[in-house]
């Protein structure tokens, strides 16, 4: 059986990162990540919208880590449960990239297509729109510029923010604050069951999917090993 102190030589970034994240999570530091998280939930309720044959009519989001997508049509059911299992998702997948694969410039590039996609065609306010580009700009010109190590912290850093942020935001939304009007109530007005239900199995799959990412991604050894920018 491996040790503690061994396993944790070989995975020492990944937790200095997610100690990093910890300390600084309800400081300004975290914000701009924690808006992009919220930005990953609406594009997933819209993502949801639009593959499901509806219309996205507007999406924005706030400073205030506030965030909408109104629609037409679509799968209902489909698009109110997409909003954090998708965003997670998201991450997860970031995530996994990063540890297991070297394609974390075209990742990053991709990611920023994408954003800067929906600035442009789905966004609609001026706070929205600029950092929805602003990112995905400062994604492509990382991927362009910078080193592939640099985009993989990137990636980890995203993911794991994620990996935080989204069960966090379902037991804060759903259980502890189960009035407000979210997607789990909005669920349970619209198909029945109640907030609490929907947020719980929203909770409980979020844990299940990140201990699956970890076993998963984590392999023998995390750690980068930095090398030089001209590595590909």
């Amino acid at each position: 059986m491996t040790s503690l102190p061994a396993a944790f030589g070989r995975h020492w970034q990944l937790a200095a990162l997610c100690l990093a994240l910890c300390l600084l999570w309800s400081t300004p530091v975290v914000m701009p990540l924690k808006l992009l998280l919220v930005l990953f939930h609406e594009l997933s309720h819209a993502a949801a919208t639009l593959l499901t044959g509806g219309e996205v009519v507007d999406m924005h989001i706030t400073l205030s880590q506030g965030g909408q997508v109104i629609s037409r049509g679509g799968n209902r059911f489909v698009i109110l449960c997409a909003g954090y299992i998708g965003s997670l998702a998201i991450g997860v997948v970031l995530f996994i990239a990063a540890l297991r694969t070297h394609a974390d410039r075209a990742i990053a590039a991709t990611l920023g297509a994408v954003l800067v996609a929906s600035a442009a065609l789905y966004m609609q306010g001026i706070f929205a729109i600029g950092f929805a580009a602003g990112t995905g700009a400062a994604l492509i010109a990382a991927a362009a510029y910078l080193s592939r190590d640099v985009n993989d912290l990137i990636l980890r850093l995203i993911g794991m923010a994620s990996m935080i942020y989204v069960p966090l935001d379902i037991f804060d939304d759903t259980l502890r604050r189960a009035h407000l009007d979210s997607d789990a109530r909005m669920l349970a007005t619209e198909f029945g069951g109640t907030t609490m239900l929907w947020g719980a199995a929203w909770f409980a799959l979020a844990l299940l999917t990140i201990a699956a990412c970890l076993r998963y991604g984590l392999g023998a050894s995390s750690n980068i090993a930095w090398r030089p920018k001209t590595t590909a």
